[in-house]
């Protein structure tokens, strides 16, 4: 007998353990947050790993309601339990009971990142047909790039090899072992696929597997700038052999904010040096980010911080957790919070709701809006920029339908914090007229009574079942 080789670089397992993935999913209408938008189907790609687990894209199954998955060469598709997903990574974790579907099932083994020029093959359903696909790219570039889905920043790996939609959630596999999860490409550009490499993908699943759900990638809370102008260095008393990036705001709220101060110097992360252009060395010759090396704690670890302050280093041991900002970056498998009183609609301004306003939603959407979005971090527990997004046209608010699109700030005089507390001061109200202050400083009086009373009539005209979203 010849001995047989694989000279497609283990895509034989791989074909025994792609799978094709059909989702049906509903998405939240955040313009009218007491609605979903109309049921739509999808497929995407995935694959089997231990412990009888297929792991895929978690755009794949985003806001889903249903899933059911098909194995390469057969025609019957199982039914599909999304047991863990993680939107900032991308990546989500499927069961499937049935014991039929795991027979002749090869569960892939995870590897490690590949280097430059190696050459890698991805393996999925793509559009425009119904069998599986191959396709050949070679690595080009290993850095931080913008994850689509969940708009955070991690590693990705970039592959001069087509990404197509379908392709999402199939291996890229190197040397018989898996090296990264196919999940977007580069828009105006051919040919420039990323896949999301095993660091990341070891951090969504040791998280599921040790503490029993996703818990997130961990921050500093800090926004850093570059010291490589040398009149800067010379300011901030950095010597020639001192380099690092500055501190030029901390976030509240975080557990950094209690030893880092605006313009602070940071030199180095876990004891690897940082370059005042903000990257440390990665591998052989490469550079990247250091925040690669925040996002890799588990949350609960200690980083050990060295920073320059007054021309003196100080040391410090801090805690790490992921960061939350004020204005969420995704709302997925929960419905929007609302509040109606009058005809007004109040909510929390969202990522996903200036998504509504079209794929150029950035140029868009109100700039006041936008602008906010990126700048503000709560300063209090359970914080949110409570807007209000429109107004059911009735006689109790004529003349008020334009006032729309703006942060509510006080209610009667009182600021307020998040939808729910707007909602207690709303229902709560003892005076005769109530006041609502808007950011622009101007402001909505209505009788309180009368409004309370034309609130019924109006969800009743609009057909809307509840004046109050069911989380609140």
């Amino acid at each position: 007998d010849v001995e047989r080789r694989d000279p497609q670089g283990g895509l034989d397992a791989a074909l025994n353990s792609v799978v094709k993935i059909f989702t049906v999913s509903s998405s939240p209408n955040y313009v009218l947050p007491w609605q979903k938008k109309p049921l739509r189907e999808l497929t995407g790609s995935g694959f089997a790993i231990a412990d009888r687990r297929i792991l895929t894209n978690a755009h794949v199954v985003a806001d889903h309601s249903y899933v059911m998955v098909r194995k390469h060469g057969s025609a019957v598709k199982f039914r599909a339990k999304v047991q863990a997903v993680g939107h900032e990574c991308d990546l989500a974790l499927l069961r499937v009971d049935d014991d039929d579907f795991w027979e002749g099932i090869e569960p892939l083994e995870l590897g490690d990142i590949p280097f430059l020029q190696d050459s890698v093959a991805t393996v999925g359903y793509p559009q425009g047909g119904d069998n599986i696909c191959v396709t050949r790219g070679v690595v080009s570039r290993v850095e931080p790039v913008q994850y689509i889905h969940g708009g955070s920043h991690l590693i990705a790996i970039q592959i001069d090899a087509a990404v197509n939609p379908g392709n999402s959630g199939g291996p890229a596999m190197y040397n018989n072992t898996v090296v990264g999860v196919v999940f977007q490409n580069l828009s105006n550009a051919e040919n420039v696929g990323y896949i999301i490499p095993v660091p990341v993908i070891k951090h969504f699943l040791s998280d599921v597997e040790e503490r029993g759900r996703y818990i997130g990638f961990c921050g500093l809370g800090l926004v850093c700038q570059s010291t490589e102008n040398k009149q800067l260095r010379d300011h901030l008393k950095m010597d020639s052999k001192k380099t690092g990036v500055l501190v030029s705001k901390v976030y509240p709220l975080t557990e950094v904010s209690n030893y880092i101060k605006k313009d602070d110097v940071l030199l180095a992360f876990d004891g690897v040096l940082i370059a005042n252009d903000g990257s440390v060395t990665f591998r052989n010759r490469e550079r990247i980010s250091f925040v690669h090396l925040v996002t890799m704690k588990r949350e609960g670890e200690s980083a050990a911080l060295r920073v320059l302050r007054d021309g003196k280093e100080i040391n410090f041991n801090v805690k790490l957790a992921p960061v939350k900002p004020l204005v969420p970056n995704h709302q997925f498998e929960r419905l929007p919070s609302y509040y109606i009183f009058a005809g007004l609609v109040f909510v929390p301004l969202t990522l996903p709701y200036l998504h509504e306003y079209g794929d150029d939603w950035y140029n868009a959407s109100p700039r006041r809006l936008c602008d906010r979005t990126f700048s503000k971090m709560p300063k209090k527990p359970g914080e949110q920029f409570v807007i209000m997004s429109q107004v059911l046209i009735d006689d109790i608010n004529a003349g008020y339908e334009r006032l729309a699109e703006l942060q509510v700030k006080q209610v009667n005089g009182e600021k307020i914090v998040n939808l729910q507390h707007l909602r207690r001061l709303v229902e709560g109200c003892k005076e005769p007229y109530i006041r609502f202050d808007l950011d622009d400083g101007r402001v909505i009086v209505l009788k309180y009574e009368s409004a309370k009373e034309a609130s019924l009539r109006i969800l009743q005209n609009h057909r809307i079942s509840s004046a109050v979203s069911t989380d609140l």
